[in-house]
Formats: structure tokens, sequence, C-alpha cells
């Protein structure tokens, strides 16, 4: 069965990137010249999976280091106001790919696709890596995918991706020892991982093929887009890597998961874990090992300071498969987690490092999100980004430039749960939880100024803001035919 949807109210592809690429620049697509930044650097964007505010030493974890990561940080520009595209892995994506808030992005939500994978990017999208390849760019995508099947309009290279190497289905990558990962159209079988044996870890494979990716394409502007698994659970690894930290981390979390020979095994549901807090602590230790790999391989290869190395995550910690964000305070001073629309569930770390252009150990409270990174990649590759987007360059603030662009406010909407909805003007948070039903819906109003942990309800105090912050939640979205949204009525 399919499940694709009509849509001929898109421009065939080629018509629509002519009229996007060629059209007068707005106020938002307006980019500095090619020549600002000769040759062009190299682009690699680290995306970790569910990786809280609080996960990285850099940003307060105690529990554990993160020195390769932390590097970035040392070496570079830490952000402490960034925020995700959405709360869950689909939609967040989407938003990074398109530069367009959960209110415009063509993919607002996780929906499965028959027989894998998730539903597609339509045709008319224009993603990062297809702005890039305008300018000359190689594109890598490894790791997780999630917007679109093999042979989909939403097929990473339909969108603009030379070379894909891992999951095609976030579902699927909810597991380690997968039993195949994607090489482009070919599906990769893992024999290693077949029947009940945990023989072939895809998170080894991937890292593989992203250094392989960096060593091929040396002499040649590349952007690199690392969509790395860790740490969405399952927590599992080989035991070799638990040993660092097995014992140590008491008391110790325990899950049940699926075993070899029960319904969904390596289809989804997380594996069995005895060690989840060993687990959790091992794995980001691997993340922040590949991240130094991905380093020293630049270094190596003389590549260094002529790339920019952006790292973040996806949304906020998660709750399943054994995994305790609270007793590592994942989310640091935040409130929420992942698939809440409170600072938790969307605030992100997010480290930029770029010899000799972003200053080192500089840290930067400009509010930014997802939908930034295109019109920012834009603006320093002299690619043009598409008219239709919702982001501003950061371009500015890592070059300790004058003139940096605000947003007047953020947007976010999640389809789950009763439907939620948020909103960030300044200092102001409007959050509205089960917008779906006006009689449930809950309205929250809070000053992050004074109250980052948004512990304190002030709607009753400020109407007119609350006013002021729902009329925004009515402008910031357009109707989609897919992903349908029931949105609560303006406070009057």
């Amino acid at each position: 069965m399919n499940y694709m949807t009509n849509r001929s109210h898109f421009l065939p592809a080629p018509l629509l990137l002519a009229a996007m690429f060629h059209a007068p620049t707005g106020a938002v697509a307006r980019t500095t010249s090619d020549k600002t930044h000769s040759p062009k650097p190299n682009i690699v964007y680290i995306l970790a999976d569910d990786l809280g505010y609080g996960d990285l030493s850099c940003y307060g974890q105690k529990h554990f280091q993160t020195p390769n990561i932390d590097r970035l940080a040392k070496e570079g520009m830490m952000f402490t106001q960034h925020y995700a595209g959405c709360t869950v892995c689909a939609p967040s994506r989407s938003s990074l790919m398109t530069g367009q808030t959960t209110g415009h992005t063509p993919i607002r939500g996780n929906k499965e696709w028959i027989p894998e994978g998730q539903w597609p990017l339509p045709s008319g999208s224009i993603t990062v890596p297809e702005m890039l390849k305008t300018v000359g760019y190689t594109t890598g995508c490894f790791g997780k995918w999630g917007l679109g099947f093999v042979g989909t309009e939403g097929d990473p290279n339909n969108q603009g991706i030379d070379q894909f190497y891992g999951y095609n289905c976030q579902r699927l990558a909810h597991n380690y020892y997968p039993a195949h990962l994607w090489d482009n159209q070919q599906k990769i079988m893992l024999p290693g991982n077949s029947g009940d044996q945990f023989g072939t870890y895809a998170p080894d494979l991937i890292q593989q093929h992203v250094l392989q990716f960096i060593e091929s394409n040396k002499e040649r502007p590349f952007f690199l887009y690392y969509a790395n698994t860790i740490p969405h659970a399952e927590l599992l690894l080989p035991q070799k890597n638990l040993e660092e930290f097995r014992g140590k981390l008491l008391p110790e979390k325990s899950f049940k998961g699926t075993i070899p020979g029960e319904k969904g095994f390596r289809e989804g549901p997380y594996g069995t874990q005895p060690e989840a807090h060993a687990a959790f602590a091992a794995m980001v230790t691997m993340l922040d090992k590949q991240v130094g790999e991905v380093l020293d391989k630049l270094k190596g290869l003389g590549l260094d300071k002529n790339t920019i190395v952006i790292f973040s995550s996806d949304n906020g910690p998660h709750l399943e498969g054994g995994a305790d964000p609270d007793y590592f305070d994942s989310n640091g001073p935040l409130k929420g987690y992942k698939r809440d629309l409170y600072e938790g569930g969307i605030r992100e770390p997010m480290l930029v490092r770029w010899p000799e252009k972003v200053a080192a150990g500089t840290k930067s409270e400009h509010i930014s999100a997802f939908w930034d990174v295109m019109p920012t990649l834009a603006a320093l590759t002299g690619a043009v980004a598409p008219e239709n987007i919702d982001g501003i360059s950061f371009l500015p603030t890592l070059l300790a430039q004058s003139g940096q662009k605000q947003h007047d406010y953020l947007y976010w909407e999640f389809h789950e749960q009763g439907g939620r909805q948020a909103v960030r003007k300044g200092k102001w948070k409007l959050v509205c939880y089960q917008v779906f039903d006006p009689s449930k819906t809950k309205t929250e109003l809070f000053d992050l100024n004074k109250d980052l942990g948004e512990m304190n309800n002030i709607a009753a105090q400020y109407p007119e803001v609350v006013k002021e912050l729902s009329a925004l939640m009515q402008e910031a979205r357009t109707p989609s035919e897919v992903f349908t949204f029931q949105s609560p009525k303006v406070v009057r």
C-alpha cells in the first residue's frame, strides 16, 4: 500500500529550483558575495539524537565528560539560546533542511510510510544540500534520514544528497544492531545481526563511511550532514564500551525490552538493558569519541582551518528505553523533555568551530533556531536561499560583525498528545497544551529572563501579552493537507 498524496499544487522540482534560485532576493534570502570566503569552506553539521541541553560537560554535565565536543566550545562559539525545529525527530529535521518552522515546513509530525520510513518531503521542497549544490558542494548524509523512503520524492538522493549511508527509517533507527542499512538505494544486509546475533554495531559502520567521505572529498568543497543516532534509545552498545562506567553510576537502572524471538525485535521496540545508566554515559562518550575522530580527520588532511563544524541536537532528552534524564540532569536548568514545548524539549546545545573566523572560547546569547541554519550557510557560501523561509542568518554573530538581525518571534507546534503550540517573543514564552479541545486547553505564559525553568505561569497577570502571542500562533502557520492541526482560538 502506498500513501502518496496528490501534490499537483507543487511546481516540478527543476522549475521550482530555477524560480527560487533566480528570483530577486528578499531580506531573509540576501547572502554575502561568494568572494567573501574563498575558497569555499567545507561544512560539517553534526546532529545528535535526543541529546539534552545538559548532556555535554561544557553545558554542565557532571556524571561524565565530553572532551572532544567541549573542544568545539573552547575553540569556537557556544550558543545558549538555540532551538530545535520541533520536539520530535522528523519535523525537527524537516525544519533544519528547509529553513522553515513547523508552521510552514512540509513535514510537521512523525508519520509512518509503508513499507519503511516516514512521510516524504515533497518535490517542491528546497533543502540545504540542494541549495549548496548550486554553488559547487558535494553533499553527504550519514546516520538517520527520516524524511522519505527510497524511491519517494523525499529519498535523500532526490533532496540534494550525493551520498547517503545509514538508516532511512527513524523507527528502525531505534535499534543499534539492525538487520540492514541503506547505501543510497542499495539495501545493505548485516548478517552479523541475523537471528539472535549482535555482531555489527551500526554506529561503527556509519562512522567509517563519514571518515571515508571526508577523505574522498578532500580536494573539493563538501557539506557533511552527520545525523548521528546516539544517544536515542535503545541503550545498547558493545560490552567493552560499558566497562568505563559499569558499577559507577549507582543506583543503576534496568530496562526490560524486546529480546530475540519476540514480536517487533529489531523493528523499533527497544532492547533490554540491565545497566541503563552505564549504557547512557558510555553512548554519549562514544558520540564524543566520534566527534573527536572527525576533527582529527579534518586536521590530518589539512582541512581543519577551512572547515566550519556545527554541533547540535534534534530535540530534548527522551524518557524511553531505560533512559533516566533526571538522574543525569539531561535538561540542565530547563523544564521538560522530548515531546514537550517547554524549554527542555526544544532548547538545544549548539557549538560552532571555524578556526581564525569564529573567535575561540566565545559564548553567544543570540536567539536562533534550526530554520536559521539554511540562510547562515547561504551567507557563508554565496548560495541563494529560497524566498519562502523563516530563517535569519546568524553569520554576523559568528564573525563578531555588526548588523545581526533578530527574530520578531519563534514558533513551534507538536501534533501529538492533544496538540501543543509555543511562541517565544523576546523574554516572553507562551505555551499551549491540549489545543485540539478548547475546553481543555492549558495556556501558560513565562518570563524567561526571570523564570528560565518555566515554573511560574503569569498568564493571568499579563492578559495583553497572552492576547498578542495567541494571535501570533494563528499567524505563524499555514494549513497542511497531510499534517492537519487545530489551533486554539485567539484570546480576546
